[in-house]
C-alpha cells in the first residue's frame, strides 16, 4: 500500500510512519520541518508546507492509497495567542489535504484529531465520543472543523475516512521546545537540573497514552472505514502532580516543581472512554504509564548525554 504521512517528520507522525514502513508499506512523508527532522529511514521526504499549492506536486508524484494526516499546530496556548495561524494549518491545511486526496484517487484518509481540547470541561468521566463538542480554545474548534470536513468529503466524494481522537501522547522523540508535551518538558527540565513548572495547582487530570500504542492504532486503522470518531487513550486519569513525582523518581532528581498560573482554555479533568475503539478497531493501550515514562526518560537521558559530550 502507498501511504503519505503528513507531519511524518514530527513526533507522533514519525512513529506512525515507522510503523507503516515496518509493516511493509511504501511510505512517503510530507513535512514543513519546523522542528527536528525525525523522518524514519526508508521513507521519502518532501519538505512542503501543507498550506501551500506545492502540496499538489507531492500527490501527483506519490498517488497515495492512504493519507495519514498528522501535520498540525498542536498547541492550545499558541492557538489562543494566534488563532488565525492555527486555522491556516489546522483548517485550511486539512481542507487542502482532503481536496487533493479526493482529486488524486486516495482511498482513505486517517485524521489525527484531539480529545482533550474538543469537549470543554466534561459532564462525566470517562468521556465517550458522543459527548457534546464544546471547545474552549481555537485549537479544539479547528480540529473539530477538520472532523467536519472529513465527514463532508466522505459523504460528497466517497472518501473513506477514519478519525482518531488522541489523548495526551508522550514518548521518545518528543521535542520539549516545539511540541506541547508535558512529559517531554518536565523530563528535559529535570535532567538539566531545572525546576519543572506546573501551571495551576497540579491536580489537573489527563489521559497519557504512549506513542507506540498510538502508532499501533494507526496501523490497525488501515483499510477500515469506521463511522464516527474513535478515542485513542488509556481510559485512566493521572494528575500533573502525580506525573511530576513519577518523573522525579525515574530521573533521580531531588528537585521540587514550581507552580505558575493556570492556562486559560485548558480543561481541568479529562480521561477517555475507549470502549468503542476496542470494539470497532480491536485496539487498546498496552504500555502502562510507568513503563512508558521509563522508556521516555531513558531516551531523553541518552540525548542529554550526547549533548553534554559534544
Amino acid at each position: 500500500m502507498r501511504i503519505l504521512v503528513t507531519g511524518g517528520a514530527g513526533f507522533v507522525g514519525s512513529h506512525v510512519a515507522e510503523a507503516y514502513r515496518a509493516a511493509g508499506h511504501h511510505v512517503a512523508v510530507v513535512d514543513a520541518l519546523l522542528g527536528a527532522d525525525r523522518t524514519p529511514p526508508g521513507c521519502a521526504l518532501y519538505r512542503v508546507d501543507i498550506r501551500t499549492p506545492e502540496l499538489a506536486a507531492v500527490f501527483r508524484e506519490e498517488r497515495p492509497d492512504v493519507v495519514s494526516h498528522h501535520a498540525a499546530l498542536a498547541n492550545v496556548r499558541r492557538s489562543l495567542a494566534d488563532p488565525v495561524a492555527d486555522a491556516e494549518t489546522n483548517v485550511t491545511g486539512t481542507l487542502r489535504v482532503l481536496d487533493l486526496a479526493a482529486r488524486h484517487g486516495t482511498r482513505q484518509v486517517i485524521f489525527a484529531s484531539t480529545a482533550g481540547a474538543l469537549y470543554g470541561e466534561p459532564q462525566a468521566l470517562p468521556v465517550p465520543e458522543e459527548h457534546p463538542i464544546r471547545p474552549s480554545s481555537p485549537y479544539g474548534l479547528h480540529k473539530h472543523m477538520g472532523e467536519q470536513y472529513m465527514e463532508y468529503f466522505h459523504r460528497m466524494h466517497g472518501l473513506a475516512t477514519t478519525v482518531l481522537r488522541y489523548g495526551n501522547v508522550y514518548g521518545p522523540g518528543q521535542d520539549p521546545a516545539t511540541e506541547a508535551g508535558v512529559v517531554a518538558i518536565f523530563t528535559e527540565a529535570l535532567l538539566a537540573g531545572r525546576r519543572p513548572v506546573i501551571f495551576g495547582d497540579g491536580t489537573q487530570v489527563r489521559d497519557y497514552v504512549y506513542v507506540g500504542d498510538v502508532a499501533e492504532a494507526n496501523l490497525r486503522a488501515l483499510g477500515r472505514e469506521v463511522p464516527g470518531p474513535l478515542h485513542i487513550g488509556t481510559g485512566l486519569g493521572t494528575t500533573v502532580n502525580e506525573l511530576a513525582e513519577r518523573l522525579r523518581a525515574l530521573v533521580g532528581a531531588d528537585i521540587e516543581p514550581a507552580y505558575g498560573p493556570a492556562i486559560p482554555g485548558e480543561v481541568y479533568r479529562i480521561f477517555l472512554d475507549t470502549t468503542r475503539t476496542r470494539r470497532l478497531l480491536g485496539w487498546e493501550a498496552r504500555v502502562p504509564l510507568e513503563e512508558g515514562l521509563a522508556r521516555t526518560v531513558e531516551w531523553f537521558r541518552a540525548q542529554h548525554g550526547r549533548r553534554s559530550a559534544e
